[in-house]
């Protein structure tokens, strides 16, 4: 029998801020209050905004990151990344980048040159996924994931769909391989359009409105809001007011301490100390003008 989700909280009234000079990002939540949201540790969310044509190179250049992972979904805009281990890639609306940084890793992102040039919509979700402390020393590396890889799952009822990027969804799978057990759901709802999911019990569980309003569990909320439930239950029901477009998010606890310093995250201090005496001594490479 499904027992509904309650929810503990809607975030409202989110600033925004810059992220070097290409993204202009509301941190919607992030690990800095504690680990209320294991074992997602940080969401940014930028754009929509609109930038004029340039040839500047915007973006965030050379960083590491270590003990985690990265996941980026672009939704308008086009970037490109390289790392230390001499890869280098391109995303474009619909794709994902799930980035394992595990032992170390150096990389860049930008806009695209193409981007830069022309102008346009930059929309993107940065997710920041933990790893359990036995898989933190795990070898970086990448899934570059193309949007035609992501099943679409229709919502009863004539609803709207849903693109299932990680978990499972009315029996679709999601290409991205995770450590745990998470669900990403990227949903699309039609005006009037109302669904009822079925998430894991024990599950971590957020609902990110992007566009439009819904009314989830009788809540009222819009973008660009958070809404936090309570990790028992089992089902959440979601109306849609207007178009609408969510992303959903569940994933089970790892219950470890969680330590982080800028971009490390570890389970002790003395970890990130290592890590960034590790970084300093070039052990997570470099980036080069030749990578």
């Amino acid at each position: 029998m499904k027992t509904a989700k309650s929810i503990r909280q809607i975030v409202r009234n989110i600033p925004q801020h810059w992220v070097g000079d290409g993204f202009p990002v509301r941190s919607l939540f992030s690990y800095g209050g504690g680990n209320e949201f294991d074992p997602f540790l940080l969401l940014d969310y930028a754009g929509p905004h609109e930038f004029e044509p340039g040839d500047a190179k915007r973006g965030v250049g050379e960083h590491p990151h270590k003990g985690f992972e990265t996941v980026t979904i672009l939704y308008q805009g086009e970037l490109e990344h390289r790392d230390s281990s001499g890869g280098r890639g391109m995303l474009g609306p619909g794709d994902v980048q799930w980035m394992t940084a595990g032992n170390g890793i150096v990389h860049e992102e930008f806009h695209s040159q193409e981007f830069t040039k022309q102008g346009g919509l930059l929309e993107m979700v940065q997710l920041w996924v933990n790893l359990p402390s036995k898989d933190k020393g795990s070898p970086a590396k990448y899934q570059d994931l193309l949007a035609e890889q992501f099943p679409s799952v229709s919502l009863p009822n004539n609803a709207g769909t849903a693109r299932v990027i990680a978990g499972e969804l009315f029996d679709a799978i999601g290409p991205a391989s995770t450590f745990t057990p998470i669900n990403v759901w990227d949903v699309q709802l039609n005006p009037g359009g109302s669904t009822e999911l079925t998430i894991p019990s024990g599950h971590t569980s957020l609902l990110v409105v992007q566009s439009g309003s819904v009314n989830v569990n009788n809540e009222f909320a819009k973008a660009v809001e958070l809404v936090v439930f309570d990790r028992e239950g089992t089902s959440v029901e979601i109306a849609a007011d207007s178009e609408s477009r969510i992303l959903v998010l569940t994933g089970e606890p790892i219950g470890e301490p969680v330590v982080g310093q800028g971009p490390f995250v570890m389970n002790s201090r003395e970890e990130i100390h290592k890590a960034i005496r590790d970084y300093k001594a070039g052990k997570m490479g470099r980036l080069s003008e030749t990578t």
